[in-house]
């Protein structure tokens, strides 16, 4: 294998090990999610130059007959993969809003109670954000709405508590008096918290149910709450 194959792939896998720790501190607390960004930043970087020494190490290698072709593309792989999630990322930001909380309810948002400890040292306040945030997720989400189950809340808010089970949801409070679920999710990369409110309230003869979708950091979501919404909801359609 010739050095520069050998440099393309030590840079392409450092990359890959970079964006891994990068994540993997924020969620062990080793450092905040700006620093597991910067790391971030930099493997994507690292990642970017890997790509075209490892086709310039293919080329050479290919062309004198040596070893180390298959190397250099595991390089190449490597580094196309480092470089495809950032970019995937900035991609799915822009067409999204800058906001970071959902709710199927904008007027009268379900409200925390029982989180709220477990969010004192969180950058993002529970606060709604007003006529502002929900005129951005009237555009962008549009289908986020309450659902109503013809049947009465005694009979859906054990259905609703399942389904949060199913999606494994951290229950923090259940409170079946009040009607209301609350719990907090975590990302499977970073350890992003995100904490939920679902609120269950007589319709009629039935049941309306809303849910609220709220990150701790971060200005925009990249359209995580909205999903979460979307998914609790139609498995509780069901």
């Amino acid at each position: 294998m010739s050095s520069g194959v050998r440099f393309a792939l030590a840079l392409a896998l450092g990359a890959a090990l970079g964006a891994v720790v990068a994540g993997l501190g924020v969620r062990l607390s080793w450092w905040t999610f700006g620093t597991g960004f910067s790391i971030l930043k930099y493997a994507a970087i690292g990642a970017l130059i890997s790509v075209p020494l490892s086709l310039l190490g293919w080329w050479f290698v290919a062309r004198r007959g040596l070893r180390g072709q298959g190397w250099a593309m595991v390089a190449l792989a490597a580094g196309l993969a480092g470089v495809w999630v950032p970019l995937y990322t900035v991609y799915t930001a822009r067409g999204l809003p800058m906001i970071h909380d959902i709710s199927t309810d904008l007027g009268n948002p379900p409200a925390f109670v029982a989180v709220l400890p477990l969010r004192a040292a969180s950058a993002n306040s529970t606060a709604y954000g007003g006529v502002t945030v929900a005129a951005l997720q009237k555009q962008f989400y549009p289908d986020i709405q309450p659902l109503v189950i013809a049947q009465p809340p005694a009979q859906v808010f054990q259905r609703a508590l399942s389904v949060a089970q199913t999606l494994g949801w951290d229950l923090v409070e259940v409170n079946e008096a009040a009607g209301r679920i609350e719990a907090t999710t975590t990302t499977f990369w970073f350890g992003f918290k995100d904490d939920v409110v679902v609120r269950l309230t007589p319709a009629g003869a039935g049941s309306r149910i809303d849910v609220r979708s709220l990150s701790r950091v971060g200005v925009s979501d990249l359209g995580v709450n909205a999903q979460r919404i979307r998914d609790y909801l139609k498995r509780l359609a069901r």
